[in-house]
């Protein structure tokens, strides 16, 4: 985990192009009714602004109140190592499912001019973008974003 802010940085935008990419997949699958590569070149067109939206959700907003929420409520000073990477993450998702999910529903009604079914539209994102990015978040970023930053990035390497 990144020891300190600059090393947060580098880490979020990481995490965030990692988590984008495939949820931009996965929902633009999702509207089309299958993965094609037109759905893989639609997300990766809608990749700027959807990343740009991400990153500011999860650096202002998510990322402290998930962590306060999680050292708060959830984890003690004893806890181990694995545990709080995993209860950050969990906290983390949750919320970025949530404002990520009214950012698609936005989206989407502005293409279909469907505004009176934006919040529909916006619940039914929520269920389905928790059930894709918390194993995704668990299962593959997390593990591959760590070992790949730490590898760039031995721990002390980069200073505050």
């Amino acid at each position: 985990m990144p020891q300190n802010r600059r090393e947060s940085l580098i880490y979020t935008v990481l995490m965030c192009f990692f988590m984008i990419i495939w949820m931009s997949i996965y929902n633009v699958s999702r509207e089309m009714g299958a993965i094609s590569l037109e759905s893989v070149k639609i997300a990766w067109i809608g990749m700027p602004i959807a990343y740009l939206v991400g990153f500011i959700c999860d650096w202002f907003i998510v990322s402290g109140l998930a962590k306060k929420f999680a050292f708060h409520y959830l984890l003690t000073p004893n806890s181990s190592e694995m545990r709080k990477v995993i209860t950050i993450s969990c906290c983390m998702v949750i919320p970025m499912a949530i404002l990520m999910s009214m950012f698609g529903a936005v989206e989407l009604a502005l293409r279909s001019g469907e505004w009176n079914n934006l919040l529909v539209i916006w619940l039914n994102n929520i269920i389905a973008n928790l059930l894709f990015a918390m194993p995704l978040q668990l299962i593959a970023a997390g593990p591959i974003i760590r070992f790949v930053f730490r590898k760039a990035f031995p721990e002390g390497k980069i200073l505050a």
